[in-house]
């Protein structure tokens, strides 16, 4: 007797991709009889132009044609993929806008912002007629989908039956992986155009969307170097011109690593996908050794649905399998990207209970055949690498990148079109199960106190969270739960909605799950900390019943301005905005007060700002800006300083200009001016004196000696300047050669500016650079010993001198602040020297230190953490007539670390107003000392 079997469930999808992943795609597959003919001189192209024929796949090795659909060349004057060729923007968009023109019922175009430079950003859409036509319905059918509260499962049912699964491609997001915005034109024509039964399925179950270039701004500044510089390298070695100095206005490759959508492009990104909300995104980058494709590998987010984690092997053991199949070496996942940093900009999907995909394939830097060496694990064989890359010398091209790119992609959409109710279906289940999850384990809220220090920080956090979509409560009356009784006013985020996971990931303590993994980005990101806020987990669930208005629009608490008089007090709370008012009202004198103070009962901080003139623009900048203020009739008995605006300068190497980029980012959002200086400007005789109070030296580099002498020179000068041919070039300096460095002759004028008045701030990595060329005087700085390993956690400090102006508006003890990877510090003599006796007026000061230690370790993972058991966080290191003051953090890092922000704008407030050395202050102990 025959037994029957009832396959289902997941038995039943794994039965069905074994079964699909052996139906290898052959030519005689590809088309019907009624199929136009394929382009005759693309497919001798493309055999030319892949180097080896297992670098090319059965699905693109031919090229459909169509009468009346333009096919790249006709647009572009080249096939995709011809050698020294690359496409700028606008052609691109010029190419999609024309299939668009052709071919309308299939292909839709969208411009979906603006970048800093003006430039469209824009999305292609293409499907089937009947997909196209129901475009918007599809996606307010996902948008229901993403967030099913009020539905019941009947209607969730209809839904998922009745939507078509979204696929979105993105391209382009850093600018030196040149090809696969190539690669996405190509992609768009056959979607369009083919008629071979794989492609008409996609079209008819997957509407596919395409941002071809994601950093639009950098895309064309590096197609201008590379056609300025980089076309001319050389087949087999000889100069390499590197990557063109800036991609956008601000940042680089840490376009991918906002994690608070700071900068404007990058948030339109955010803001396309929130309105969309498609079920996959598929980042194309180019690093990895032939293709990897990414499978999600530990350690990994544990707020992210299971489903994710099952979802993401599926797919790449398709493509792997596929491509394998088809004779393409060295496919693979596994072993390269895990799943623990929320920031990267395609994990905005992941986020959002969608499934971020993500390729690395391989590329030397443009579109130049080049001889590579292929050696290491990438050659050699493993259970997620069933067929290495292979070892030796091998010829690469431009065209074997993009058949790569194009064959993975295709693939991969080839599996979502057999499976698209099984994607949309997990989106759906995703989208459940974090509503549920919030509502039936703790924790289930968090807390932002109302009544803290400074109400304008804690609004930037509930904005920051509700950019990303997270629903924000404001509780109307006062809440007593179990962790305690919080003010009317306070925010409250619930995590029985959608984005709940999101928002437990976001401000909830990061404990990292395996201290031997080492992981690709950063290890903490935890929001309060990041503020210096306070955010209270709240178990109880009550909460959730809590009296509260949702949120319908970002927050601005006006500042407030009590009292009657003509002088104006402005309490210093810690608010980044005073020093906004400060340059708002940079014609009015000020004055701060060095010391604590009190108006009645109200006590006001050192810092604070006194004013006695202009009262109605003071009250009106106060009240715009989020501040607090009191009006008196006479000024209080405190000793004052002179608020004295400084001149500012940035400096910022060739070499790693987007460091500096997050700090200008931070300068230009609080409107503080200041020139962008550079190797050029601090040669012999620049007299940096003459022309600047403060220089802001950020966080850049490896060490003193990378910031002294940058790149080094090999042959001819590269200069970084716009021309008539590249006017994407010389912004947003210029240099008549970017290689080379300040040299000595730099480091000299930098001692001198110090010495005669000015006052250098260093940050991070670049605090080597006045301890290791005698700038700071008494300062030592060294790297940590071997088996150090802190990916950005968050670690408590101690503040040692509260009274100094750096630490003006910190009223706590400790503070939180990110490990940024700068040197150990050391200031003071050595045990028994003299040399800083007494008062003298050149003895460094340690205004903060780290505390160290595991203890000391509040978010995220460091090892061996007491390597930093006090050691100097922040010093003060008097030479001359200025000073230099050295940040082992980086108080701006990214567009995160607010609540170390008010370390440098207090510096520059209160440049001259710094203290002598104590006749007390004695040399902080290292670790090794104690």
């Amino acid at each position: 007797m025959t037994k029957k079997i009832r396959v289902s469930g997941p038995l039943l999808v794994l039965a069905l991709f074994l079964s699909s992943s052996v139906q290898t795609v052959t030519h005689a597959q590809k088309a019907t009889p009624a199929a136009s003919p394929d382009d005759a001189e693309f497919a001798e192209f493309v055999k030319k132009a892949t180097t080896k024929p297992e670098f090319l796949s059965p699905l693109v090795d031919h090229l459909p044609k169509k009468a009346g659909v333009p096919t790249p060349k006709d647009v572009l004057g080249y096939h995709i993929g011809t050698e020294k060729k690359l496409t700028y923007v606008a052609d691109q968009q010029r190419y999609f806008r024309a299939l668009e023109k052709a071919l309308p019922g299939r292909v839709r175009t969208e411009v979906t912002g603006k970048t800093e430079e003006g430039r469209d950003i824009m999305v292609l859409y293409v499907s089937s007629e009947a997909n196209i036509k129901n475009l918007e319905v599809n996606r307010q059918n996902t948008r229901k989908i993403a967030d099913p509260r009020g539905l019941t499962d009947a209607e969730i049912q209809r839904l998922i039956a009745n939507t078509k699964p979204h696929y979105h491609v993105s391209a382009g997001l850093h600018s030196q992986e040149t090809n696969p915005p190539e690669a996405v034109i190509e992609l768009a024509y056959r979607l369009a155009v083919s008629d071979e039964p794989y492609i008409r399925q996609i079209r008819d179950n997957v509407i596919v969307s395409i941002t071809g270039v994601t950093d639009v701004d950098g895309r064309d500044r590096y197609v201008d170097w590379y056609y300025a510089y980089k076309i001319d390298e050389a087949y087999d070695g000889g100069e390499n011109y590197g990557d063109v100095p800036y991609w956008g206005k601000y940042v680089f490759h840490d376009n991918n690593r906002d994690i608070n959508y700071g900068v404007d492009s990058l948030r339109a990104h955010l803001n396309w996908y929130l309105n969309w909300v498609p079920p996959i995104w598929h980042d194309l980058h180019e690093a990895q050794t032939l293709l990897y494709t990414f499978s999600g590998q530990p350690p990994q987010n544990a707020n992210l649905d299971p489903i994710l984690y099952t979802e993401l092997p599926f797919f790449a053991t398709y493509e792997v399998n596929k491509l394998t199949s088809y004779g393409m070496p060295g496919v693979w996942h596994f072993g390269f990207v895990d799943m623990w940093s929320p920031g990267y900009l395609g994990f905005a999907a992941a986020n959002h209970n969608g499934m971020l995909r993500m390729y690395e394939i391989f590329n030397q830097g443009g579109a130049n055949t080049k001889k590579a060496r292929l050696s290491g694990a990438q050659t050699q064989r493993a259970w997620f690498r069933p067929n290495p890359a292979p070892a030796g010398e091998v010829d690469w091209s431009i065209r074997n990148s993009i058949n790569y790119a194009e064959t993975g992609v295709l693939t991969a959409l080839e599996l979502t079109s057999k499976f698209p109710q099984m994607v949309v279906e997990n989106y759906a289940k995703k989208s459940a199960n974090a509503i549920k999850r919030g509502a039936d384990k703790p924790p289930h809220a968090f807390v932002l106190p109302a009544g803290q220090r400074d109400q304008s920080t804690v609004d930037r956090v509930a904005n920051l969270l509700r950019r990303q979509a997270i629903e924000v409560h404001r509780a109307t009356a006062e809440i007593k739960i179990k962790e305690g009784t919080f003010p009317a006013g306070s925010y409250i985020v619930k995590l029985n909605q959608p984005y709940g996971p999101l928002a437990k990931t976001l401000l909830e303590k990061q404990t990292y799950p395996d201290a031997s993994l080492t992981t690709y980005d950063d290890s903490a990101w935890s929001m309060g900390m990041a503020s210096n806020i306070e955010v209270k987990t709240i178990e109880d669930k009550s909460i959730l019943e809590a009296a509260a208005t949702l949120l319908s629009s970002d927050v601005t608490t006006a500042g407030s301005v009590s009292g009657a008089g003509p002088i104006t007090i402005v309490q210093h709370n810690g608010a980044l905005n005073l020093i906004t008012l400060r340059y708002r009202l940079k014609d009015v004198s000020m004055k701060g007060a060095k010391a604590p103070f009190k108006i009645g009962d109200t006590e006001y901080p050192a810092g604070s700002l006194i004013i006695e003139s202009a009262a109605d623009r003071v009250k009106k900048e106060v009240e715009a800006l989020g501040l607090v203020a009191t009006e008196v009739a006479g000024a209080p008995s405190v000793d004052t300083v002179n608020v004295d605006l400084p001149r500012i300068a940035m400096y910022t190497t060739w070499s790693s200009t987007e460091k500096p980029g997050w700090v200008r980012l931070a300068f230009d959002r609080w409107e503080i001016p200041y020139d962008l200086i550079h190797k050029d400007h601090v040669k012999a005789g620049a007299n940096l004196r003459s022309k600047y109070d403060v220089v802001v030296m950020p966080h850049q580099g490896n060490n003193g000696k990378s910031i002294v002498y940058e790149q080094p020179k090999l042959s001819k000068p590269i200069p970084y300047k716009k021309s008539d041919r590249f006017k994407s070039l010389g912004m947003y300096a210029e240099t008549d050669d970017v290689r080379g460095g300040m040299g000595l002759a730099g480091a000299a004028e930098f001692q001198k500016f110090v010495e005669e008045g000015g006052v250098l701030l260093t940050l991070g990595v670049a605090s080597y650079f006045p301890a290791d060329f005698g700038i700071a005087k008494g300062v030592d700085a060294q790297a940590p010993a071997p088996g150090f390993y802190a990916p950005g956690p968050y670690v408590n400090s101690e503040i040692l001198i509260p009274t100094h102006p750096t630490m003006f508006g910190y009223a706590q003890k400790t503070l939180p602040v990110r490990y940024a990877g700068g040197p150990l510090l050391q200031a003071g003599p050595p045990a028994g020297a003299e040399q800083f006796a007494g008062t003298s007026p050149e003895r460094p000061q340690v205004i903060a230190r780290f505390t160290g230690g595991e203890a000391g370790v509040l978010s995220g993972l460091m090892r061996t953490p007491d390597q930093i058991r006090n050691r100097p966080m922040v010093v003060d290191a008097p030479s001359g007539k200025g000073r230099v003051i050295l940040f082992a953090n980086n108080p701006i890092y990214r567009w995160q670390t607010f609540g170390e922000h008010a370390m440098i704008f207090n510096s520059i407030l209160f440049w001259n107003d710094m203290p002598a050395p104590s006749a007390t202050a004695k040399p902080t102990p290292t670790a090794a000392q104690q």
